[in-house]
């Protein structure tokens, strides 16, 4: 009779969606006293503020705000500047941490040379980075977009160079002897083998070009976003703050199911997990 309630993979989406419920509601029933509400801001303000940004009708403002709104903001200009520098950065790290995953995982030489350079900047904090790319590229997109950069292009450089390393030396070998060249070996061998771990990176690259566009807003910036949230704060509006992640986060989950759906596409001759066992 209670079999139903038991998670599986019929009922899953079920579980995740009552999970969001129950997480709504403890806020809900946290945010009714007033200290709390503080801190934590009020869910149906938060959802109220959206729809005030998204929505040209007065609903958000005439009946979950009846004491009026602090100003609207243009949502589409700014969210549409934070998304120009995200995809920009996603874009531009992704290309370089392959290029440069790639001619480093076949040129040990050049991998030897470069690598205490290559731990040194990968344990470097890059948020330091941000006023010297506002000092070089100014205050417009592009030093949003080269922070970004550096955090979307470790992740990616460090998969790729490691899918490469792990290609399997009897396939190498066999490829070999039947006179495949480097530039055939790149093509079937190695750039299959790399895929797989470019795709695992580029799920956690997408939240992270999110991070650096919106942290260089934080620290310079008139548009996008991070400004409206850090406007929000220094007023301290937390229900803004809260509207302002929850639409960043609805964006970054978007990006993130663009990616997985390319990955389909592209990964069809991978086999899955339950195909493996069956075979």
């Amino acid at each position: 009779m209670w079999q139903w309630l038991k998670p599986s993979t019929r009922n899953l989406r079920h579980w995740q969606i009552g999970v969001l419920v129950a997480l709504l509601l403890l806020w809900h029933l946290l945010s009714r006293d007033q200290q709390y509400a503080f801190f934590l801001g009020e869910p149906i303000k938060v959802v109220g503020r959206i729809w005030s940004w998204f929505m040209p009708f007065g609903f958000g403002e005439s009946v979950l705000f009846p004491d009026g709104l602090p100003g609207r903001a243009d949502i589409y200009l700014h969210l549409g500047i934070t998304l120009l520098e995200t995809v920009l950065a996603f874009a531009i790290g992704t290309v370089l941490g392959l290029v440069f995953g790639l001619w480093l995982a076949l040129a040990p030489t050049a991998s030897a040379i470069l690598d205490p350079y290559i731990k040194a900047a990968n344990s470097m904090p890059r948020v330091i980075l941000a006023p010297i790319f506002s000092l070089w590229l100014g205050l417009g997109i592009w030093s949003k977009v080269a922070l970004a950069v550096t955090l979307v292009f470790f992740i990616v450089f460090f998969n790729v160079y490691q899918g490469v390393k792990e290609v399997s030396p009897v396939v190498l070998a066999n490829a070999r002897m039947l006179g495949a060249n480097q530039q055939q070996l790149l093509r079937t061998v190695y750039l299959p083998s790399g895929t797989s771990w470019v795709f695992s990176s580029l799920h956690t690259s997408v939240g992270l070009a999110f991070v650096g566009a919106v942290v260089g807003e934080y620290l310079g910036s008139a548009r996008g976003v991070g400004y409206l949230i850090l406007q929000a704060e220094g007023t301290f509006d937390v229900n803004t703050v809260f509207a302002g992640i929850a639409v960043l986060t609805a964006f970054a989950l978007v990006l993130d199911g663009l990616v997985s759906r390319i990955e389909k596409r592209l990964m069809k001759w991978q086999p899955r997990a339950g195909e493996t066992e069956k075979l």
